[in-house]
């Protein structure tokens, strides 16, 4: 109880605030006395006393508490900085799904199946036209027809939406 003053005066001295400096004193403490053994230690090999005991102990729990603070402050900076701070509203790219799904269910039946063998599933258009048993000219009618459709829908959409829906696979497809 005697070192209570001094380890106040010192706590004080290294936060500039009486209420942290309160909370050091509790907690170097607490610290203290539960590793009171190593003060047993200390002064049976001629080593501080407990005032210079006391004292290091809430040295290094000021420091232990800056480390942690200054760790925490690091880490929260750098998971802002990875956190997208604005994200794209889903409803928006919902919307556009629920458009290019109806856009593609509102197509005729052979053409829906003929474009989504070739832009979906990624046939070539001899193996989709084999698949639906039809010529591979009439497939490829039929996915012209498709796509006109489908480019006829966007650009009454256009004004709606940004971006423009782009089928692939098959000729108009630049990378095949």
């Amino acid at each position: 109880m005697g070192q209570l003053p001094v380890m106040r005066r010192y706590a004080r001295a290294l936060t500039r605030d009486d209420t942290d400096a309160e909370d050091l004193v509790h907690d170097a403490l607490v610290r203290a006395y539960e590793r009171r053994g190593s003060f047993e230690t200390e002064r049976g090999a001629g080593g501080k006393g407990l005032r210079g005991w006391l004292l290091s102990v809430l040295h290094n729990v000021f420091v232990d508490r800056r480390r942690s603070r200054t760790a925490e402050a690091r880490r929260e900076a750098e998971s802002q900085a990875l956190a997208e701070t604005v994200s794209a509203p889903a409803q928006e790219h919902h919307l556009r799904l629920a458009q290019v799904r109806d856009a593609f269910m509102a197509l005729p039946e052979e053409q829906r199946a003929a474009l989504h063998l070739v832009a979906i599933e990624g046939l070539g258009y001899a193996e989709a036209a084999a698949t639906l048993g039809i010529p591979q000219g009439t497939l490829m009618s039929r996915l012209s027809r498709a796509r006109a459709t489908l480019r006829a829908i966007e650009d009454g959409a256009e004004a709606a939406a940004p971006t423009r829906l782009r089928i692939v696979g098959g000729a108009d497809d630049p990378t095949r």
